[in-house]
């Protein structure tokens, strides 16, 4: 039965160029569940984008001597660039700087006042005296005073992952001027009374199952030290005005979540889809994706603000946080310049290499760490030793002996029972990773799968049998041929390209294919002899120790 799927990736901040951490953290696994769904036929809609105000934004634009709009006009076409290249399958890949977003985020701010839940307080905000400002989180950095990292934000510290207050900074100091001429001062801002949420949180936090191990702890550390009420404007200018506030802005924290909503809407604008079965009916399953450095403001901030409302809205059921991919001595990360963009790695190596490694690694239970001898590794062994040798083997073995189309299967014997029997059993688990949101384990099945298919060639020998008994030859050579539709069919959701080479390797043409029950009868299904086969001169290329040598001095961690 066809269900209604709500995802969402995490919007990235739209200052700079997507890396490989963006990727693996919630672009990546939100694009694998999403195209896994759409293949078991449901209907998904499938959201993500740029976050676009706030701090950051202005701190980019200033750093490049350009306007802010064509600022956030420059890199959200980087994204969607990059975004593309990956294959990345949104329904809608949106922005939050749009009017539908200002009017969604102020009408929510309004609701949640009119309930009770926004106070405004005087209090005591870092001010630059060079400047001649107030400095807003992102426009301070001092030492961490949790960790001792120097160059912590005023919001959060990058090293060790704690949220803080600009005044907690050690030596802070302006980001706009370099300048230590700094002051507290009194200034009004309005707040979230997240305090006075703590239960609603709560009861409905118990409610959650599936999320992440991850998700879960970083959610149940906030709720047991227990929820503050939070600052949501700030004294910049690039940002949501705040209705009854002049002068004042929304943190980008309060505004950038509802962009799945105010992306949602504006898909419905250009399609003439209807927003609100996602949003506000009982019947959809919601997953969000995003790194662990996003899960506070996903697990507590964003469905309290839902919850206060009196709109019904529809809250997370499922939410995946992934830890952090390192480089070097440390994450990828955008702000500290370490690792290589995602436009890099694609001019680097084939997408689907990058695609299938990264969920291979996905950084689940733990950091993940990637080097150049690692990724090489798995993709010559995994890719090239595996898949790519099973395929060359199979369709130039049957060019050579039986031309280019699929021989008779003149009946299977046990070999063949045995084999079908523990493809069911793989495929199974495939399935049932990829729908609990176990990207590792789901890949670690694929590749068990093509290990079967190796297995298959290699105890059968068809070089061998052809000399006394060509019938059984060519029954293995026409099972070995379904086997590559079979591996087709089961690489979309990772490697969309190279899944569309595969099947068309062996003439299959049909699309949204996908098996769940019987692997025999599917493959049956697909390949009868007599189809016309495509044999390539390669499907994938070895990385050889020269280009990992180079690999490696060009990017240095």
């Amino acid at each position: 039965m066809s269900q209604k799927v709500l995802i969402t990736s995490a919007l990235p901040y739209v200052n700079g160029v997507p890396h490989l951490g963006h990727l693996v953290g919630c672009l990546l696994p939100s694009d694998v569940f999403a195209r896994f769904n759409r293949l078991l036929g449901n209907e998904v809609l499938y959201i993500g984008g740029t976050d676009e105000y706030g701090t950051p934004t202005e701190v980019g634009a200033l750093k490049e001597g350009i306007p802010v709009r064509e600022y956030v006009d420059k890199y959200f076409n980087v994204h969607k660039e990059t975004y593309d290249k990956f294959n990345l399958s949104f329904n809608k890949l949106g922005r939050t700087s749009t009017d539908t977003h200002t009017k969604l985020v102020q009408s929510v701010f309004l609701e949640l006042k009119e309930n009770g839940y926004i106070e405004n307080k005087e209090i005591e905000q870092v001010y630059s005296i060079k400047d001649d400002m107030f400095l807003a989180d992102r426009y301070i950095e001092g030492t961490c005073p949790k960790c001792g990292y120097e160059k912590a934000r005023g919001d959060q510290c990058d090293k060790c992952g704690s949220l803080l207050d600009p005044v907690d900074l050690i030596n802070p100091y302006s980001v706009i001027s370099g300048s230590h001429d700094l002051e507290v001062r009194k200034t009004e801002h309005a707040f979230l009374k997240l305090k006075s949420m703590q239960g609603l949180v709560e009861d409905w936090i118990k409610t959650r199952v599936g999320w992440s191990k991850v998700a879960l702890s970083i959610a149940n550390k906030w709720l047991k030290e227990g929820l503050k009420d939070r600052c949501i404007t700030r004294d910049i200018k690039w940002g949501i005005p705040v209705p009854d506030m002049p002068g004042k802005v929304f943190y980008v924290w309060f505004d950038a979540p509802w962009g799945y909503v105010s992306i949602s809407q504006k898909w419905a604008e250009e399609t003439g889809g209807d927003w609100k079965r996602f949003w506000f009916e009982n019947d959809t399953r919601y997953y969000q994706f995003m790194g662990k450095d996003n899960v506070p403001f996903h697990s507590v901030m964003f469905p309290a603000e839902e919850l206060a409302t009196t709109t019904k809205w529809k809250t997370v059921d499922v939410l995946k946080g992934l830890n952090f991919l390192n480089f070097g001595d440390g994450k990828f990360s955008k702000s500290l310049g370490n690792g290589f963009s995602g436009l890099d790695a694609v001019e680097l190596f084939d997408v689907d290499y990058w695609r299938y490694w990264l969920m291979a690694n996905s950084p689940e239970s733990d950091d993940a760490e990637f080097t150049f001898n690692i990724f090489a590794d798995q993709i010559n062994k995994d890719l090239n030793d595996i898949l790519g040798n099973f395929v060359l083997r199979v369709l130039k073995f049957c060019r050579s002996k039986f031309g280019t189309n699929v021989p008779e299967n003149f009946g299977n014997t046990d070999v063949e029972n045995k084999l079908f029997s523990q493809l069911d059993e793989k495929v199974e688990e495939y399935n049932f990773a990829l729908s609990n949101l176990e990207f590792r384990k789901a890949t670690k099945a694929l590749r068990e799968i093509w290990v079967l298919g190796n297995e298959y060639i290699a105890n059968s020998e068809p070089w061998s049998v052809i000399k006394t008994d060509e019938k059984r030859a060519m029954t293995i050579i026409h099972n070995s041929i379904k086997l590559i539709a079979l591996f087709g069919v089961l690489s979309q959701p990772i490697m969309p390209g190279v899944a569309k080479k595969l099947l068309a390797f062996v003439g299959v043409e049909k699309e949204n294919l996908w098996v769940n029950d019987n692997v025999e009868d599917f493959v049956n299904s697909l390949i009868v002899s007599g189809n016309e086969i495509f044999v390539p001169d390669t499907l994938f290329e070895k990385i050889d120790d020269v280009k990992v040598a180079e690999l490696k001095e060009k990017y240095k961690g």
